[in-house]
Parts: C-alpha cells; sequence; structure tokens
C-alpha cells in the first residue's frame, strides 16, 4: 500500500482529488486521479469507490496546508438544475486540451450540508485544492450537484465564472416524468427541496397533487437558488444557458461557453466535438445510446401521457409566482428562451 502523499505533492497539480471532507472527524479523502480517470468519471462521489482506487484518509489539518501552498484560486464552475445535460456540456468542454473537467466531487455536497460558520473555515482551502490542474495553461472546471447552488457563490468566490444552466419547466418536469430514476429521486429530494423554497419565502399550493406538480416544485427550487446565485455573483461573471438552446445549436453554444471561461479553443475543435461521439452518448453512462432525437421523443411521450397534470403544474407555478418575485423572474426567464 502507498503512503499518504505529503502537502507539497498534493498542492503540485490535480494528482491527488480533495474527493471527501468529515468536519466532525477532521478527516479528509484524497484518491489518486491522472487525466485519464477524471476524463472517464461521470461522477466523483462515492460512485466512483466501485471501482479499484488509491485512496487515503487523512487529516484535515494536512489537506489544508497543501491548499496554503497551491498557487491557483481560478476554478470554473457549471452550476445546475438537474436533468439538464450538465455532464455532457462538462464532457464536451473537457475535450478542450485546455479544461480539465472535474465532475461532482462529493467535497461540494460535504460542504453544502455544512452550516455557514463551519463551512467558512473549509471553503477558501476547497476551492483552491479544485482549482489545480496538472499544468499550468490547463483550468479546472468544476461542475457541481444540483443542490450545491445554494452555495454557488461561496464556490465561486470573488473571480470565479459560473455557467447556470437550466431548462424551461415544461421541458423539465417531462424529463422527470420520463425516468424512473429521476422520479425516485423526485421523491428523496421532495423535502430538503421544499424547505429550500421556505428558506426563500416561496410556497407552492397543491405541490403533491401529482408527480408533475411535485417537478415542478423541484425545478422552482433549483431555479430560484440559480436566480439567488447569479444575483450574488454578478452579471459579469455568469453566463446563463438553456438546454434545449444548446441541443438547437451545439457548436455555437458550446463556442459562447468556451469563450466566456477563457478557454482557448479553435473553431474547428469545437465543431469537431459538438459533431462528435458524445452527443450520441448518455453521457452519465456513455456505453449507453442517447440522442437528442431520441430525448425528444422520450419528453413527447412523457408529456402527451401527463399533459392534463403538466398544464396544471405550470398553472401552480404561476399562480405562485405573484408573490414570489424570484420565482417570477424565473419564469420570465425561461419563457424568453422558449
Amino acid at each position: 500500500m502507498s503512503s499518504a502523499p505529503n502537502a507539497a505533492e498534493v498542492a503540485r497539480d490535480s494528482r491527488w482529488l480533495l474527493q471527501a471532507l468529515d468536519p466532525a472527524a477532521g478527516l479528509a479523502r484524497l484518491i489518486a486521479m491522472d487525466g485519464e480517470a477524471y476524463r472517464a468519471a461521470s461522477f466523483l462521489d462515492d460512485r466512483m469507490l466501485q471501482q479499484p482506487r488509491t485512496a487515503h484518509v487523512v487529516a484535515w489539518a494536512a489537506v489544508a496546508q497543501a491548499a496554503e501552498l497551491a498557487e491557483r484560486d481560478d476554478a470554473r464552475w457549471i452550476f445546475h438544475i438537474g436533468h439538464v445535460g450538465s455532464t455532457l456540456i462538462a464532457r464536451m468542454l473537457g475535450e478542450l486540451e485546455a479544461v480539465l473537467s472535474v465532475r461532482e466531487p462529493r467535497v461540494l455536497r460535504d460542504l453544502a450540508m455544512l452550516q455557514p460558520q463551519v463551512r467558512a473555515a473549509y471553503l477558501p482551502a476547497v476551492r483552491k485544492l479544485l482549482s489545480r490542474s496538472f499544468s499550468a495553461d490547463q483550468s479546472a472546471l468544476v461542475k457541481a450537484t444540483s443542490f450545491v447552488s445554494e452555495i454557488a457563490p461561496e464556490l465561486a468566490g470573488p473571480s470565479g465564472g459560473a455557467l447556470l444552466l437550466y431548462a424551461a419547466p415544461r421541458a423539465y418536469i417531462a424529463t422527470i416524468l420520463a425516468g424512473p430514476n429521476s422520479m425516485v429521486e423526485l421523491d428523496h429530494y421532495a423535502q430538503s427541496r421544499r424547505q429550500r423554497l421556505a428558506e426563500r419565502g416561496i410556497a407552492l399550493d397543491g405541490a403533491e397533487a401529482s408527480p408533475a406538480h411535485r417537478a415542478a416544485e423541484a425545478w422552482a427550487c433549483e431555479m430560484t437558488a440559480l436566480e439567488a446565485a447569479a444575483d450574488a455573483i454578478g452579471d459579469d461573471r455568469s453566463l446563463w444557458a438553456d438546454f434545449d438552446a444548446f441541443l438547437a445549436e451545439p457548436a455555437g453554444q458550446l463556442e459562447a461557453i468556451a469563450r466566456f471561461f477563457g478557454f482557448e479553443a479553435t473553431g474547428e475543435r469545437i465543431a469537431a466535438i459538438a459533431s462528435g461521439p458524445l452527443l450520441g452518448r448518455y453521457s452519465k453512462a456513455p456505453e449507453h445510446d442517447y440522442s437528442p432525437g431520441l430525448r425528444r421523443e422520450l419528453l413527447g411521450e412523457a408529456e402527451q401521457a401527463n399533459r392534463a397534470d403538466i398544464d396544471a403544474a405550470l398553472a401552480m407555478l404561476e399562480r405562485s409566482a405573484e408573490n414570489a418575485p424570484l420565482l417570477a423572474r424565473a419564469l420570465g426567464r425561461a419563457r424568453r428562451e422558449s
């Protein structure tokens, strides 16, 4: 068994991923990664441990020391509402030589679960260690789990740029209803999302009426989290993107996102990525086919089978927005893009 890396080794580059944090025990987990391992991994949460990994649980003090030695604090970020192509876009950008794509490290979830005063002690170190790459001309792009948007401004820090990725509510609701796994997730997070909405002063009357209503509630929760994050991050450091608009023009949209983040890429390289195999695979499990055409077909079937409930759920959102400015802004944004 290899020995745990020292602080200088951790600080040097992205070889040692800061994957998890346990503040109560004062411990962190480091996992050895190379460029291909980052490229292949859909997620860097505990699902990655299903494969053999070189990992070490170390004292947080050692991680904090490494962060002090790390020179960079310039990660770019993707925040999103879930089920809107964030993994796909992170994969596509990760094909650029100038980008190290870091998708959903568990440590971000660990941070999001902490009380703000506790989280503040860990955030600067986590942000610096997630900004490491394998070379000076490569930048880290970090895709967070959807509910991590609640702490998006803290993660972006004073200078980090953020892509804010979403879909219109009708498309989002159909997406959730079309996937059995999405429905399980919907029920799992229902109570916490309701609490997060309540903390923003938003209550949706009738959210339990049907699965479509609960999906609309999920959209409202995650979308208002992004709206609040955008206010804190600022217009100059945030870029909104509608996933369906991305699929309609992937090359142009990908180029705009790369330009926003400051990633070096030729038009030819962007076009090659946009027309390559990633767009025809299920990004969370690339061994499966999943094209934009198949997505449209599945969403159409889900909408046809649930049309009345979806219409009622959308009406619920409109009613609730009359007394919720943040939700009204989110709905207005979706209407402008549709």
